[in-house]
């Protein structure tokens, strides 16, 4: 999941793994929603699979499109990311009954849609073009 900082809009991409190669699809998802002439800034944490191989082999395939900025290791508060995740379970999934993964991920889904029907916008202290890459 990413959150659109200026928009409040979240884009998601529901995997069974999480290895580089699911975030490379995330990065082609995101890739596709944004004009090709915007670099895309995206905050992250210190997963491997934001520096894996696979994931610079992929950067270097589209140089400049992407800035990666990484959340210093020991500040998960940082992370609107985990927050989301958090009431993403709280309000949506705890207490479900579900039949099949097939249901969950459509109910994920269901989610996202949900709140970027009304998507609510972060209120942070800097603005993107003022963080030091």
């Amino acid at each position: 999941v990413g959150l659109n900082l200026i928009s409040g809009k979240v884009t998601g991409l529901v995997c069974d793994t999480h290895k580089s190669l699911d975030f490379i699809e995330y990065l082609k998802l995101i890739d596709e929603q944004y004009s090709t002439f915007r670099q895309i800034k995206l905050l992250l944490d210190n997963h491997t699979t934001h520096i894996s191989k696979e994931t610079r082999l992929f950067l270097e395939s589209r140089p400049g499109r992407f800035v990666f900025v990484f959340a210093p290791k020991h500040g998960s508060w940082l992370n609107l990311v985990e927050s989301f995740f958090g009431k993403l379970t709280r309000a949506w999934l705890t207490g479900i009954s579900v039949s099949s993964k097939d249901e969950l991920i459509q109910r994920i889904y269901q989610y996202l849609d949900e709140i970027n029907e009304d998507p609510i916008v972060c209120r942070w202290k800097y603005k993107m073009d003022e963080v030091e890459i």
